[in-house]
């Protein structure tokens, strides 16, 4: 296993031929329920299984090409902020179609790397460009630098179990629903989200033209 600080890794399914290739392939996985809204319910329903653990790391299945060295910075910066709960990873985005994507999940923190909110919508919002080249878009293309005021949120998450269990067994909130995140259920309850940023990018697969550039890499690696 890459990442020095993971010791068992479980792929966590309610799909019989997933669970079927995995086990037959010699790794680990878990059928878990149908019915689960959101990726920390199916993943909290394997850790409830778990009774030697106290930190449990979610890899989304649609980041195939995360680095391990991203998920140990992960869980060390977890482990370093002892009033933090949950720790996510992210990068910086480079192309504006990135930073205008709904399927690009972007972050913004505070001084201390703690999440302050996530959005599918391109945030922080820089107003005065936006007011003088009339939309986003525009602003993007004549003032390249924006780019660098965003930073697109990867699909990892790490828990500690404790937490991990109490959040999944709250209501989904109405941010949640609206956004479709399920970090913001966690935010809307008080908690404090490390937030690291790491300089190996990831694709994250939402759309058809994400896997196509994913299994070109894979395929000639």
């Amino acid at each position: 296993m890459s990442a020095r600080h993971v010791s068992r890794a479980i792929v966590a399914t309610d799909d019989e031929r997933i669970f079927d290739t995995v086990t037959q392939s010699g790794f680990e996985a878990m059928m878990t329920s149908p019915h689960h809204k959101s990726g920390s319910d199916r993943l909290a329903e394997v850790a409830k299984q778990l009774t030697d653990v106290s930190i449990i790391v979610n890899v989304q299945g649609d980041e195939p090409l995360i680095s391990p060295r991203t998920i140990d910075s992960a869980i060390e910066a977890l482990l370093a902020d002892e009033k933090a709960v949950i720790s996510t990873t992210c990068e910086e985005i480079t192309e504006a179609k990135d930073a205008l994507s709904a399927d690009v999940v972007k972050v913004v923190f505070d001084s201390q790397n703690r999440a302050l909110y996530f959005s599918r919508q391109p945030i922080p919002f820089p107003r005065d460009e936006v007011k003088k080249h009339g939309t986003l878009e525009n602003a993007l293309r004549e003032t390249p630098n924006l780019l660098k005021t965003f930073r697109k949120h990867t699909g990892l998450y790490v828990y500690r179990k404790d937490y991990l269990l109490e959040y999944t067994s709250w209501e989904q909130t109405d941010l949640e629903k609206l956004e479709s995140l399920e970090q913001l259920r966690a935010l809307e309850n008080g908690a404090v989200i490390k937030v690291v940023e790491v300089s190996e990018p990831s694709i994250g697969v939402d759309t058809q033209e994400d896997y196509e550039r994913v299994k070109a890499i894979i395929e000639n690696e």
